[in-house]
């Protein structure tokens, strides 16, 4: 289903509110998805007349854009909403809304509607265009106002109020094909749907003309991209078009799935000079048993094949990954099968979670016979043996000067900074922050177990 023009929608929205100064609260939760979705929610809201404000207090219109990956997510979120109820109180004219990865569950959209009477309106993942529509039904008296269908308006660049000034996120697809046995993703960000290739590079040429220094390309699984599309464009030649574009900047992209990242791709990040020279591999699990049972569709040795030929051509390269601990009925070897690959891999850093059972999906019906201590346990097991790769890896970068893109000042050392190297590291360093936003050059004198440390060389 294609969405409508609402340009009409928000004229009639302008009329209704008058010339008066109008103030909204969008906070989003969750995966860079979300924040990109969050960015062009505060978009239709500018076009409408409002601006925007960091204090839910002073806020006419709140807009939660929720996450669905784990329970605990929700839990927040519909916390936090109980609390909102005091504000209605207080401002009877204030208008909340629920969007994102929560409201695309049918039951949880209709939970809201029956017990949390403070919401007026709830919009799903793909129906944020909807929002001009659900806002004037609301300004008309409707008591509730919901859409959480799935449209197919994504394929050209939506008006964002980006959060930074020179590193946006490019959706570049949406949905996910893959049904891991533990993921709600699929069934609230619906089928992988790819956006028109000459409209990816219009936008990243446009964000990169407009002084934007790092574009970082978005989707559940990148490697897909293209396959839906009339004339088929894979994700290496995407990159490749996109490296061509003038101008200084580097390109990243998430996520990335194992079973489909080809030699295509690992020689593209190679020989394209604008790709960031580090790739996110989500691996999960180190047991090729968990993996079937993940549905992950590669074993471990298939995974450590493309960690060999990555370095084959450079032993320094930076990979970072996601891993899921107590995963239903891990075993002991299996734990022990995950702790043998962060050694064998040697990750610069990993994203770690316990199992959260996820209502709908195949896991959740999973027997798990393993307690919550013992999980917590390998949790704090896989964490102690990271901080010790990551300790000893980092000190690889000591004598070398590398080029960061200087992201902001560091919150406990006054005088200092800190940005990303194109390995995505995070390199801390004292300078002035008249350099935040800038490339610099920083050689590279101590490392720790999340960051190295270094000296300014140059800036640009």
């Amino acid at each position: 289903m294609i969405l409508n023009d609402n340009t009409a929608l928000i004229s009639e929205i302008k009329t209704i509110l008058g010339d008066s100064s109008r103030k909204a609260y969008v906070r989003s939760f969750g995966c860079q998805l979300n924040v990109s979705d969050g960015e062009k929610i505060k978009g239709l809201l500018k076009k409408i007349g409002y601006s925007f404000t960091e204090d839910e207090n002073e806020a006419d219109l709140i807009i939660l854009n929720t996450c669905a990956v784990r329970e605990s997510a929700e839990d927040r979120v519909f916390g936090i909403v109980g609390s909102m109820k005091k504000l209605k109180e207080l401002n009877p004219s204030l208008i909340i809304g629920i969007a994102g990865c929560m409201t695309a569950q049918e039951h949880i959209a209709d939970k809201i509607k029956r017990s949390y009477p403070q919401v007026d309106l709830v919009l799903g993942t793909s129906a944020i265009s909807a929002l001009p529509g659900l806002l004037l039904d609301h300004l008309k008296g409707a008591r509730f106002s919901a859409d959480i269908s799935e449209y197919d308006d994504f394929s050209a660049a939506a008006e964002q109020v980006r959060e930074s000034s020179f590193k946006a996120s490019v959706p570049i697809m949406f949905g996910c094909n893959n049904f891991c046995t533990y993921c709600i993703v699929p069934y609230v960000r619906g089928r992988e749907r790819s956006r028109n290739a000459q409209d990816i590079i219009s936008e990243v040429r446009e964000l990169v003309n407009s002084g934007y220094k790092e574009i970082m390309l978005l989707g559940q699984n990148v490697n897909s991209y293209g396959k839906d599309l009339e004339v088929p464009v894979s994700f290496p030649q995407l990159l490749r078009e996109l490296n061509d574009i003038g101008g200084d900047f580097i390109i990243r992209f998430m996520s990335s799935h194992p079973k489909d990242a080809s030699r295509e791709l690992i020689d593209t990040i190679f020989e394209c000079d604008k790709v960031a020279k580090h790739l996110h591999l989500p691996v999960q699990s180190g047991s090729s048993d968990v993996l079937r049972r993940m549905n992950r569709n590669y074993t471990a040795e298939k995974y450590l094949d493309i960690v060999d030929y990555i370095y084959e051509k450079d032993p320094d390269f930076s990979l970072t990954t996601d891993l899921i601990v107590g995963f239903p009925d891990e075993s002991a070897e299996d734990f022990q099968a995950t702790l043998d690959m962060i050694k064998r891999v040697r990750y610069d850093n990993i994203y770690s979670f316990i199992y959260s059972k996820r209502s709908g999906t195949k896991a959740a019906a999973m027997p798990d016979g393993i307690s919550d201590e013992e999980k917590g346990q390998r949790m704090r097991t896989l964490l102690e043996t990271q901080r010790e790769i990551s300790s000893e890896h980092y000190k690889r970068f000591i004598g070398r000067t590398m080029r960061v893109l200087v992201d902001d000042k560091a919150k406990k050392k006054p005088g200092f900074l800190t940005g990303k190297s194109s390995e995505f590291i995070i390199v801390e360093f004292e300078g002035d922050p008249s350099l935040i936003g800038k490339f610099v050059d920083v050689e590279i004198t101590g490392a720790m177990n999340w960051a190295v440390a270094g000296k300014l060389v140059s800036g640009i």
